[in-house]
């Protein structure tokens, strides 16, 4: 069935090409679909375009839709375009005549349009919460390894000291920052596009602002245009934060592997979270930190795919657009992957103790011996030359005692002020109020 239909034939082999994987990738758009099509029969039946025995009637067909694209029972069959076809295919079996009045008011443009963002909303949701799994667990170790200290690097150099707790919270913070971009990307997602139509609007007496609120959207694309226009966008902007939040994972999977590896012996993990070799049998693998490195390298490359992608185009919709599922869709399952991995395997890290006492690198307290004179009173420039001098010499000793006071440093690491930070972002999503909104959508009426 096509919601265009109109007694044609289209060539086997455009149907297949213009099809695509929609059928594949729209099951994960159908409870989203149901969802939205109920809050537009309610409308519907308010502007007095189906009566309340239709709309009622409707809206059960469709709550049992939900229910069944949730448990997995939801099948797109091989004569339906997509998803959006399906559920009207379904209805109309069911209920005759009345099933063909749910698509007035509504093209199937727009129909996508808030489906789309329906999903993309529930997938921020998703990847949020990983992502405090995360920094929770980054969190804990932190301040269980606040006093473990560990060499810091500048240039790949051995710099200052620095500390496990550093380092962990650093990236705990981190997610904290990169959630304030994934709200931006919530703000652009959370808004209505339902009731634009072919982005033309319709003559129909639409309530555009009653399914806004019934959807639990924040707003609506009010110009209907532009409704339309923000079918790409959205995903760019989607793909942009996503990306930011893979830089940071990105970054620390590439220093699980660089300090699990002998020549820095920093860190390791369990025989069980590591892979071994075919012909060197002391060898033990970062391979989960690896693919973890390499899943959030394809991410970070996602937002110039989708740019090439929807730039270029005029206003309106355009077959284009379609395209965006298949290399969107599988990146937001991705990300939540590394998100669930990188939060399994850090609880089961071990730390070397005593790292900073090696040989190699007595010269991390050089810094600290400068900051001792100076604040002993010697100008700094003549306290750096005289420990310069001593290192020439082959007199430098260091002085493993350190005290660090300041905000953020070794000795004082804020874990409060992060927590709060991170508290702060999280409250600006609302998921909450989302879910009382869609709950009121599938409750028996």
């Amino acid at each position: 069935m096509k919601l265009w239909d109109k007694n044609n034939t289209t060539d086997d082999l455009v149907e297949a090409f213009t099809v695509g994987q929609d059928r594949a990738l729209d099951l994960l758009l159908a409870p989203y679909d149901a969802l939205a099509s109920i809050a537009h029969v309610m409308m519907l039946d308010e502007v007095g375009l189906l009566d309340k025995a239709e709309a009622k009637s409707i809206v059960k067909e469709l709550q049992q839709i939900y229910k069944d694209a949730i448990a997995g029972r939801f099948v797109i069959e091989d004569g339906s375009e997509d998803v959006h076809s399906q559920i009207e295919l379904l209805l109309t079996r069911i209920l005759g005549e009345t099933g063909k009045k749910v698509h007035a008011g509504r093209s199937r443009n727009d129909q996508v349009l808030v489906a789309l963002k329906l999903f993309y909303r529930h997938e921020i949701e998703e990847i949020v919460k990983r992502t405090k799994m995360l920094f929770d667990e980054l969190m804990s170790l932190s301040e269980k390894h606040k006093h473990d200290l560990m060499p810091g690097y500048t240039h790949m150099q051995v710099a200052m000291v620095s500390s496990f707790g550093l380092w962990f919270g650093a990236y705990a913070e981190s997610l904290a920052d990169d959630l304030r971009s994934m709200q931006a990307s919530f703000q652009m997602v959370n808004l209505n596009p339902l009731g634009s139509a072919a982005g033309y609007g319709s003559s129909f007496p639409l309530n555009r602002t009653m399914t806004t609120q019934a959807l639990g959207f924040n707003d609506l694309h009010y110009n209907v245009i532009n409704a339309q226009m923000s079918r790409g966008k959205t995903e760019l902007v989607l793909s942009q934060s996503m990306a930011v939040l893979a830089s940071t994972i990105n970054k620390l999977a590439m220093d699980m592997c660089l300090y699990i590896g002998q020549d820095f012996g920093f860190i390791s993990f369990p025989d069980e979270l590591t892979t071994g070799s075919s012909i060197m049998p002391h060898k033990k693998n970062p391979d989960v930190w690896e693919l973890i490195r390499s899943h959030c390298n394809r991410i970070l490359a996602l937002p110039g795919e989708i740019s090439m992608m929807i730039h270029n185009l005029p206003a309106g919709y355009h077959r284009d657009f379609q395209l965006l599922k298949e290399v969107l869709f599988p990146m937001l399952q991705s990300l939540k992957s590394v998100l669930d991995l990188a939060a399994f395997m850090l609880p089961q890290i071990k730390v070397a103790s005593h790292l900073v006492q090696k040989d190699k690198y007595q010269y991390l307290f050089t810094v600290e011996e400068v900051n001792k004179l100076v604040l002993s009173g010697v100008a700094f420039r003549d306290a750096y030359k005289q420990v310069g001098l001593k290192i020439q010499e082959g007199n430098y000793k260091p002085d493993y005692h350190i005290d660090h006071t300041h905000e953020g440093s070794i000795g004082h690491l804020c874990h409060a002020e992060i927590n709060a930070k991170m508290e702060s972002v999280l409250y600006t999503f609302d998921f909450d109020g989302i879910l009382e909104k869609e709950q009121a959508l599938l409750a028996e009426k």
